[in-house]
């Protein structure tokens, strides 16, 4: 299906006043031919009459023609089922008065921007709260919305390439490039996009690891790598973006972004994990510690022997070692004992 662009249709303005003034000419026509119909029956007269109520019970269809358009609206229009074009600038156009919008998705909800506090178009209208009634009725439209929206999918809990079930949620930014391909190559491109979303971001997530593991390649080169869902999340947010595109094309759609806006063990795990990357961490940090004190304990012994401060033997060179790694690794500061005897 291709797209079709109607221009030349901003007519609105001019039928609407010509038939304000249809109308206001059929009731000075009804008016005539009344008052003077009851004093000689005329075939003329009967006439006039007879035209003047059908004016007046079908010039109305021609106002189902008038079609507004705000900035970054679209309107598919079809008659009898067959697709006619799709009116995109923003204006007052006049069209068939039998040509139907079209937008399967109208009555859609989604966690997404245009959705969450808007109806169809945006018109959402209180009535029956002034007669005490409090219902909500809402009226819908066929236009589609061109302007960039936000596609806020729940949160999913899938596995790891090491099997590990993590929670995660993207945000899409995408908007309509193709109007006829939204509404004709699909049943509902809303639905449509939220499900290849939630397909993308589970083939791309089991590629990954939660965080940093030896032996894993997730580029696909055979070469393992160092990329991981916590430390990678733009590359792992663009190659998201792109299998959404590749399924969503054919919908006429656009992705412009998508980042990933949560991504946690999942509950059953997060506990261990967590006291994993404590044990990690607290590794880490005692052999920066270790490494920082053995060179501190050599430093210290070259410039007692080149200074010549203290001769020490093997013994006492091991003694004194010995105290400065507890002193230096310690988690508590060291508390001196004052020796006032012989060192020997």
């Amino acid at each position: 299906m291709e797209e079709k662009i109607l221009n030349g249709k901003k007519n609105g303005m001019k039928v609407l006043l010509t038939i304000i003034a249809v109308y206001v000419l059929d009731i000075a026509l009804f008016a005539y031919t009344v008052s003077h119909v009851q004093g000689a029956e005329t075939p003329l007269l009967v006439a006039g009459l007879v035209i003047s109520i059908l004016v007046f019970c079908t010039a109305w269809i021609f106002l189902c023609g008038l079609k507004v358009l705000r900035p970054q609206e679209a309107l598919v229009l079809t008659l009898f089922g067959k697709y006619v074009g799709t009116l995109k600038d923003s204006g007052f156009y006049f069209v068939n008065p039998f040509c139907a919008g079209v937008n399967p998705a109208a009555k859609t909800r989604l966690s997404q921007s245009g959705d969450v506090s808007e109806t169809g178009s945006g018109m959402a209208v209180l009535m029956g709260a002034a007669q005490g009634m409090g219902t909500n009725v809402v009226i819908e439209s066929n236009k589609l919305s061109l302007k960039i929206m936000t596609l806020n999918n729940s949160r999913q809990k899938i596995n790891d390439c090491l099997g590990n079930p993590i929670e995660i949620g993207i945000a899409v930014t995408w908007r309509i490039v193709d109007t006829a391909k939204a509404v004709f190559n699909v049943d509902n491109y809303k639905e449509f996009l939220s499900l290849q979303c939630d397909s993308a971001l589970r083939n791309v997530v089991r590629i990954y690891p939660y965080d940093v593991a030896p032996n894993v390649d997730t580029t696909g080169d055979g070469i393992a790598d160092e990329g991981s869902l916590r430390g990678s999340s733009e590359v792992v947010a663009s190659r998201i973006r792109d299998e959404i595109q590749a399924r969503v094309k054919e919908a006429g759609i656009e992705i412009v972004e998508a980042r990933i806006t949560y991504l946690a063990y999942a509950s059953e795990i997060a506990a261990v994990m967590l006291q994993r990357q404590q044990a990690s961490a607290v590794i880490d940090a005692r052999k920066m510690i270790v490494d920082g004190a053995v060179g501190m304990v050599e430093m210290a012994l070259e410039r007692l022997s080149e200074k010549g401060v203290v001769e020490l033997d093997e013994e006492r060179k091991a003694a004194m070692v010995s105290n400065l790694l507890v002193v230096l690794c310690g988690n508590k500061d060291a508390q001196p004992i004052v020796n006032s005897g012989s060192l020997y």
